[in-house]
């Protein structure tokens, strides 16, 4: 193939790959944030790994490298191109292939179970591009108990963390077996730690009007069911969750008993519950107009990308 078939493939298989990161933007407008590629930061404060180790040379399912360190603003979920000035660097990664040029490994922290380039963006996209199984690569490893199943949005892995929480949090507690309430469920991670020091501030009051140690399994009914059901119970009769469409009652919970406490905090100890309902939903509640606003707003974004694209083709 010569110089100028080269330059041309290249340019073509730049062009089909940015073409991939529109239409998966476009894809998800309604959604943007499940067509971005994952921050390894993102990810690592949310698993608090113990430490690092130098695994070293290792073949690499490219299906398992999932994010960045540093360049998750330029490519999308899928490691397509998403910014113009990738392109000749991706070109030169592609003509390599072509040319069946040997590259240089790329680097990679592991953590869960996936991988997330530390350098060498270029060269999974464009081996994502031309459908490579596999990669070499050098890795480092930070230790962390939960292992992750390989996801292209920080929504799936989200849900994966918070579902090895709860397996956690029961199993530790017998939470499921004590109160026979097996659906206490969040939509974000490091709740059932904050119910898991609700509880022990339960059975540190209940214990002050105890001469014998109240009991883990005691304490957890006591709060089941002096605390936590009530709460729930005046989140349904206020229908709440017709305002909160994405979360949980155990979401309502927490939140809305941190707002309770903030609240008689300010403005004295003998606040009811039901008289900050209205503050909390119309502060935190799903509102229609802003949802309207935020789709205007993004359908205004990509005209105006479409607008100067056109302008540059013309140019």
């Amino acid at each position: 193939m010569s110089t100028m078939n080269f330059a041309a493939q290249t340019s073509d298989d730049f062009n089909r790959a940015k073409t991939k990161a529109i239409a998966n933007e476009i894809q998800h407008f309604l959604k943007p944030d499940e067509a971005k590629l994952i921050s390894f930061y993102d990810l690592k404060e949310l698993l608090h790994p113990d430490n690092e180790t130098y695994i070293g040379m290792k073949t690499v399912p490219v299906a398992n490298i999932v994010g960045s360190e540093g360049r998750y603003n330029d490519f999308d979920n899928m490691f397509f191109p998403k910014r113009s000035h990738l392109k000749n660097r991706w070109e030169s990664i592609d003509r390599a292939h072509l040319q069946n040029i040997i590259l240089p490994p790329i680097n990679l922290y592991e953590i869960g179970g996936l991988y997330f380039v530390r350098d060498g963006n270029h060269r999974v996209s464009v081996a994502r591009a031309r459908g490579i199984e596999f990669i070499d690569a050098e890795v480092t490893s930070l230790r962390t108990e939960i292992r992750l199943k390989p996801g292209y949005t920080m929504k799936y892995l989200l849900k994966q963390i918070i579902q090895y929480e709860k397996r956690v949090f029961y199993s530790e507690t017998a939470y499921g077996d004590i109160t026979d309430d097996w659906s206490l469920d969040f939509t974000t991670p490091g709740q059932y730690d904050v119910i898991y020091n609700h509880i022990l501030t339960h059975k540190y009051y209940l214990n002050l009007n105890h001469t014998e140690e109240i009991s883990m399994p005691d304490a957890i009914n006591s709060w089941y069911n002096m605390v936590y059901t009530p709460v729930l119970a005046t989140i349904r009769r206020h229908k709440m969750m017709e305002k909160f469409h994405q979360r949980t009652p155990s979401d309502l919970f927490v939140w809305l008993v941190k707002y309770w406490e903030d609240f008689k905090a300010k403005y004295g100890e003998d606040t009811p519950l039901d008289s900050v309902i209205g503050d909390f939903e119309s502060e935190y509640g799903d509102s229609f107009i802003g949802k309207i606003a935020k789709i205007k707003n993004l359908l205004k974004s990509i005209k105006l990308r479409k607008n100067t694209r056109t302008k540059k083709n013309k140019t």
